[in-house]
């Protein structure tokens, strides 16, 4: 079985520092600062599909992407724990001969510290993050399932966001919404996941054949 993992939200909390770069971020280039709701919906998505709301030029895009990781880089990975049975659980279904993937929408080098820091990076075969030419979260699992030669019929993702069900879907893999991170629940529902969990131990109930 190869399980894809999304990674904020799915396996850490990282919700201080993402919004705190993004609060940077909106101060430093004089935008008005979103409001709590409006902050934790922008974590999960692309970097590039969040800043798209507010500029209109890839330039302007990029540039604000670079402020936010000005703060983020160097304070905000530090910020995250895991959730509660995150690492139980995969060093159980490490045990039980699954091949444990991350393909998230963070950075890639910052995913892999975030995960290095927080000593889980070993229970993981490879670690797929967004970079300059692939930072949808379909583009990140074609990458995982292509340079693995994964079979579809025998992998699943597991995140917390509608982006996370959209993108499995897109590549013809079975789909888990996990309801502890910071998803909407009515967007998730509306993707339609293949299955629901509401604690990191219960991926291994998890049956796609």
């Amino acid at each position: 079985m190869n399980i894809l993992f999304d990674l904020d939200g799915t396996l850490v909390d990282s919700s201080s520092g993402i919004t705190s770069a993004f609060r940077y971020c909106f101060k430093k280039l004089g935008l008005e600062e979103p409001n709590d709701e409006q902050l934790r919906r922008f974590i999960g998505p692309p970097l590039e599909t969040t800043f798209a709301n507010y500029f209109q030029s890839k330039e302007d895009i990029e540039s604000a992407i670079l402020t936010f990781r000005e703060y983020y880089n160097t304070k905000g990975v530090y910020q995250v724990s895991l959730y509660d049975g995150v690492k139980e659980s995969l060093q159980e279904l490490s045990q039980y001969g699954s091949r444990l993937f991350v393909t998230t929408s963070k950075n890639e080098p910052m995913a892999r510290l975030m995960l290095k820091i927080l000593k889980i990076d070993n229970f993981f075969t490879a670690i797929y993050g967004a970079l300059p030419d692939r930072f949808s979260k379909a583009d990140v699992i074609a990458a995982c399932l292509e340079n693995y030669q994964l079979e579809s019929s025998d992998s699943f993702i597991v995140g917390d966001t509608s982006f996370d069900i959209i993108g499995g879907q897109e590549n013809k893999i079975k789909t888990v919404a996990a309801t502890w991170g910071f998803g909407n629940y009515d967007e998730l529902n509306q993707a339609k996941p293949d299955f629901w969990i509401d604690k990191p131990q219960d991926i291994k109930q998890v049956r796609i054949q």
